[in-house]
């Protein structure tokens, strides 16, 4: 577990944007995990930017999300597919046939899950998986208690999670109660993983990631037991763990 300081969110953002830039233009056909939330709106900002100005090629790269969910359509503007298209898919170059995220809108949920795990089965799994880290140690939605076996699935948020997605809805109430996420177990099968952590509020996360023990409690902890995860923190996250190592 290799872990990179950063400044702040803005140097994080473009650490975490220049390592992916450089995967792309090193395999162009690479299969990318994204990620949604506040954490890597940064990271995806950049990536555009440097399409733009610098000409990094999508057009061969496919993509995966972590989640998505239940009960929203894809134009939804809350829904993940929405925010994909809108922070990054509508302003690179990439086939929006080659972008896949759960459909939350289905009639048959749990086929759902199982389509999509083997959707990723079918292409080989993915190269590289970009995580953040909520602050009961959940990625993706998998939230403490959540099976380092699983596989995607449907979950049930917990009333932290969903307060902390609040803030992207008109009020706690319009926040669905149910989501499809990529189990632990399809995220640990990543050739690689990115991990960022931005905030005086993930300190504890982070500390406990790095520390802690390897436990279904806190879902995080099993990167410890991937070979290849770098995480990039900024100074206000990683600040407790400098006085801790």
């Amino acid at each position: 577990m290799k872990i990179i300081e950063a400044k702040d969110y803005q140097d994080m953002s473009k650490i975490a944007a220049a390592y992916i830039i450089k995967k792309v233009n090193e395999n162009p056909k690479i299969k990318l995990g994204l990620a949604t939330g506040g954490t890597p709106i940064g990271v995806y900002s950049k990536l555009i930017s440097d399409h733009q100005e610098n000409g990094t090629s999508y057009q061969s790269v496919t993509t995966f999300n972590l989640d998505e969910y239940v009960g929203l359509t894809g134009d939804h503007v809350n829904s993940y597919r929405y925010y994909m298209n809108v922070n990054l898919f509508n302003h690179i170059d990439i086939q929006k046939n080659n972008t896949f995220i759960p459909r939350g809108d289905v009639d048959d949920v749990l086929k759902e899950c199982d389509d999509y795990e083997q959707l990723i089965a079918n292409h080989k799994g993915i190269d590289l998986q970009l995580l953040g880290i909520g602050a009961n140690g959940h990625i993706g939605f998998n939230e403490p208690g959540t099976s380092f076996d699983s596989e995607t699935h449907l979950v049930q948020l917990t009333p932290s999670t969903r307060k902390a997605n609040a803030r992207f809805f008109t009020s706690l109430e319009e926040v669905p109660t149910k989501a499809i996420t990529m189990g632990i177990g399809t995220i640990m099968k990543s050739k690689e993983i990115l991990l960022l952590i931005s905030g005086e509020q993930k300190r504890e996360a982070l500390k406990r990631l790095v520390t802690g023990n390897v436990d279904e409690s806190f879902p995080a902890s099993i990167l410890k037991s991937h070979p290849y995860v770098t995480i990039i923190a900024d100074k206000a996250a990683i600040a407790d763990l400098k006085v801790h190592c």
